[in-house]
């Protein structure tokens, strides 16, 4: 090799030992500078966990001397209430021990007590028994005798007291328990107002002239006997001027009569055909009226939705009357009724409702259904699938059965206070006449009584008695046997006032 060359590869040789050299010189110096940077970066890092640790120490001991702060304070608080319930506990023994000193000074002078009255027992047991030896002789009677006439006198004047105590207690309870009824009764009465309809078994339909009434009858009466036969109605066609009778016992029958026959009159074909078309659409209409006064009671009244049997069964009693009063307008206002009494009185206000309403229902079915109206009132609930409470109000409302809720007494007196009313009801001059003389025979038949009336229109019955016979004990106990009579023995509306006079008169003249 050349020296040249060896001389280039010596110096290449050098140059790379140089540049490895350096490259190790700069790597030692990153390294050291890393190293330098990592103990720096430690540093810090152990300073901030130091001055972390020392925060969490200082919160540390912040929360338990708060904690301890608690503490005490609870400890505060529950030595001073303790001190608190020791007062108390001494303050009750020393009154506890004050009471104790003050019994028994009380049984000491008790006992000192019983011993005087034992000895003044003793001493007046013997002068009793002095002065009952004393009496007995002076009086000429036994011990028994005298026992006995005692008794005879103080059970009469027990009897007489018994009796004043009981008509003042009486009379009380009467007062409170009438201030209250008549409050609500009054209440209810002053908020309803339903007008009542008077109707009888006739309808009169007035014509235009007196010559409709040939053309009503027909050729040989073939009209009137259609008209007759269709509606189950008496046509009396007679002399009274410009009107025509209708005479049927069934109301409903009578009002299709009515609405067909002023039909006719209005459209003037009277023959058997148009009186059989006529008929049928006034049947139709009836129905429609029926159904529509039915729902229209129903609305009136709030109640929930009905049967469809018993809708059409309100509906019919609209044409139906009981001594002049409208049997539906009477049901509706005992409705109402019924339902401010069981408001004010915290009942069940749809029961009483629903059994007022339907009370009387029973009076729309067929006439030669038998029971009464309530049982059949009761049956057609029943059947309409009606709450067992409701139709227990219904059968009970005039009193069989027994009333046993109190919805069912809130019909019965409903229904008592709204047939009772002024202006309500009609009634016949023989039952009228009948009432008044039973009132009088259950007076009379009373011992003692002299004579009675019965004034304002059966409301009152006024009794004398004979003062030498009765007195004012026996007066007050007459007014309660006649009002207990008829109670039991007569149907009435409303109530009747029992009043029993004793008057003693002397009578002298001066010559």
């Amino acid at each position: 090799m050349a020296p040249q060359q060896l001389i280039a590869a010596l110096l290449g040789i050098l140059a790379g030992v140089v540049v490895i050299s350096i490259y190790l010189w700069r790597q030692a110096k990153q390294a050291e500078r890393k190293t330098l940077e990592a103990e720096r970066q430690r540093d810090l890092v152990c300073k901030d966990l130091e001055a972390e640790q020392r925060q969490t120490q200082l919160k540390v001991a912040d929360e338990v001397l708060k904690i301890r702060e608690e503490v005490e304070q609870e400890q505060r608080i529950a030595r001073a209430e303790l001190s608190r319930l020791e007062r108390r506990v001494t303050q009750k023994d020393e009154a506890l021990d004050r009471k104790l000193d003050t019994l028994e000074r009380r049984e000491r002078d008790m006992s000192q007590h019983e011993k005087d009255i034992e000895q003044k027992l003793q001493e007046a047991t013997a002068t009793a028994a002095k002065r009952l030896d004393e009496l007995q002789r002076v009086a000429g009677m036994t011990l028994e005798q005298a026992r006995a006439a005692l008794i005879d006198s103080v059970r009469d004047q027990a009897r007489l007291e018994a009796a004043r105590v009981a008509r003042a207690i009486e009379e009380e309870a009467v007062e409170h328990a009438e201030a209250e009824a008549r409050r609500i009764v009054t209440m209810s009465v002053q908020r309803v107002s339903v007008e009542q309809t008077m109707e009888s078994t006739v309808s009169v339909v007035p014509i235009n002239s007196d010559e409709l009434k040939g053309r009503i009858i027909g050729r040989e009466g073939r009209n009137i006997r259609t008209f007759e036969t269709l509606t189950g109605v008496d046509l009396i066609i007679d002399d009274t001027p410009e009107a025509v009778v209708i005479s049927a016992f069934d109301p409903v029958r009578r009002e299709v009569a009515r609405q067909a026959l002023q039909a006719l009159l209005e459209d003037g074909r009277i023959h058997p055909a148009r009186i059989e078309e006529t008929v049928a659409r006034a049947q139709a209409e009836v129905d429609r009226q029926i159904k529509l006064a039915g729902e229209r009671a129903i609305m009136a009244t709030g109640l929930a939705s009905l049967q469809p049997d018993l809708v059409r069964a309100l509906g019919r009693l609209r044409y139906r009357t009981s001594y002049g009063q409208n049997v539906l307008d009477h049901s509706i206002e005992v409705c109402h009724l019924a339902r401010m009494m069981a408001e004010e009185l915290g009942a069940n206000v749809e029961i009483a409702k629903r059994a007022a309403l339907l009370h009387d229902i029973g009076k729309a079915a067929d006439s030669e259904s038998e029971g009464t109206h309530a049982q059949l009132s009761a049956e057609l609930a029943q059947r309409n699938r009606e709450r067992a409470e409701v139709v227990h109000a219904i059968a009970a409302h005039h009193g069989e059965p027994h009333p046993e809720t109190v919805e069912a007494v809130l019909v019965q007196a409903a229904d008592a206070i709204s047939a009772a009313r002024p202006g309500a009801r009609r009634e016949s001059l023989e039952s009228y006449i009948k009432r008044l003389q039973k009132l009088e025979e259950i007076a009379v038949s009373q011992p003692g009584v002299e004579r009675c009336f019965a004034i304002q229109a059966g409301r009152e019955i006024r009794i004398m008695v004979k003062p030498e016979q009765v007195d004012d004990r026996g007066a007050y106990l007459i007014a309660k046997d006649v009002a207990h009579e008829i109670e039991q023995h007569m149907q009435y509306p409303g109530q009747i006032k029992v009043t029993v006079i004793r008057e003693t008169r002397q009578v002298e003249y001066a010559k």
